[in-house]
């Protein structure tokens, strides 16, 4: 089959690899139909994750038809629609029966190394390093799906692979970051970073009964679509962030900030997001968390900080003391997504949300190593790709 391949920092290439086979009864091989570039990808392709290894397959947004099932497997039959939730959890473990799927116990073959590094080990992950499971991911012709029995979702008839793709990471990741808000009647929510999972949030905080959301970001088309979304935007190439909020906000400051943004943050060549590069690039330090220094700074007293964005290691010279001394929440987590995934369904299909308007470019898996150049340096007006094997 015919997949995209990690190679090295900024080498991803489309080649053949073995198709995937059964390994255990509950497997299931999906015919993948339509699978998409995530920003945590470009995490991968700028070398920030470590744990990657020449030939890899990429992937963790993924959706197709079911064509195989393990023996042992009795939810899914040959034909199903479904979607592939990018955490891979077992349905049985501590976690799972709790409900916080994205921390199984049980997925991650590989938990030695995920323990060394963070103390303990989350649920694995398609397509994102052997930290993570080292699991081929769906940016392919086709995809095994462990626990296929308990993780997939099956796609209603009528229903487009645009509208549900999502539904595998970043619809979720940002109605979880809006539901850690805890949002009620009259909140002010803001959102920094309005890629696809900010726009996810944006959208999310609305549904969930915000009055305004701030969105913050400095790419036109980004901001674009953000103010299409509702939002009220600021580019923080053009304004002080600090001081706007607070005249946004009477002083206060919002009810809740939301960071989708992560390790790679930019910032307008502020003293702090400088000196991240510098340690990132002299190996001093691992992430660039400017975005979440400043919605700690940002967020009114006994406000909730939820952490969507992407973190792998070590940040420096967070603010810890205005967030211990202003009562300040903190919430975040990679997304437990199959908890999400019936309540979301419903909400697409009775036609609250079409989660599609984030797509700007369409393509192969041909067109894929381009196409993540042209999303990670954000060109083309491009947000989303889409990827049609």
């Amino acid at each position: 089959m015919r997949a995209l391949c990690y190679h090295g920092k900024q080498d991803i290439r489309c080649e053949t690899v073995p198709d995937p086979k059964i390994e255990n009864g509950r497997d299931a091989i999906i015919k993948v139909t339509a699978c998409a570039i995530c920003g945590s990808d470009l995490h991968l392709y700028d070398g920030i994750m470590p744990g990657m290894e020449s030939g890899d397959v990429l992937g963790h947004e993924t959706m197709g038809e079911v064509v195989e099932v393990g023996k042992d497997n009795t939810k899914l039959k040959v034909g199903d629609r479904v979607v592939v939730p990018f955490t891979i959890s077992c349905g049985e473990c501590f976690f799972c029966q709790r409900g916080l799927y994205s921390g199984c116990e049980r997925s991650n073959p590989n938990k030695a190394m995920a323990e060394k590094l963070w103390g303990h080990s989350p649920a694995g992950l398609f397509g994102y390093s052997h930290i993570l499971g080292g699991f081929p991911g769906g940016q392919a012709e086709y995809l095994r799906v462990p626990y296929a029995d308990f993780g997939p979702i099956k796609v209603p008839e009528g229903l487009t692979d645009e509208q549900v793709l999502f539904l595998s990471d970043i619809f979720p990741t940002g109605y979880m970051a809006a539901e850690n808000c805890n949002i009620h009647g009259g909140d002010t929510v803001a959102v920094w970073g309005c890629g696809p999972v900010g726009l996810m949030a944006i959208k999310s905080a609305f549904l969930l009964g915000a009055e305004r959301v701030i969105a913050i970001d400095t790419v036109p088309e980004r901001l674009e679509m953000a103010r299409e979304c509702g939002a009220v935007t600021l580019d923080f190439m053009d304004e002080d962030i600090y001081d706007k909020i607070q005249d946004l906000t009477n002083g206060r400051g919002p009810d809740s900030c939301i960071d989708a943004v992560g390790t790679e943050a930019h910032a307008a060549a502020s003293a702090d997001s400088v000196l991240d590069r510098i340690k990132t690039a002299t190996f001093m330090g691992t992430d660039r968390p400017h975005v979440l220094r400043q919605a700690i700074h940002c967020c009114r007293n006994f406000g909730t900080i939820s952490i969507v964005g992407v973190y792998g290691g070590l940040l420096d010279k967070v603010p810890m003391g205005s967030a211990i001394n202003r009562g300040l929440t903190f919430r975040m987590a990679q997304t437990p997504v199959q908890r999400y995934l019936p309540q979301l369904m419903e909400r697409i299909e009775r036609g609250e949300i079409d989660p599609s308007f984030i797509i700007t470019h369409r393509a192969t898996l041909e067109d894929g190593p381009e196409l993540y150049k042209t999303f990670r340096d954000k060109k083309d007006g491009c947000v989303k790709v889409v990827l049609k094997p």
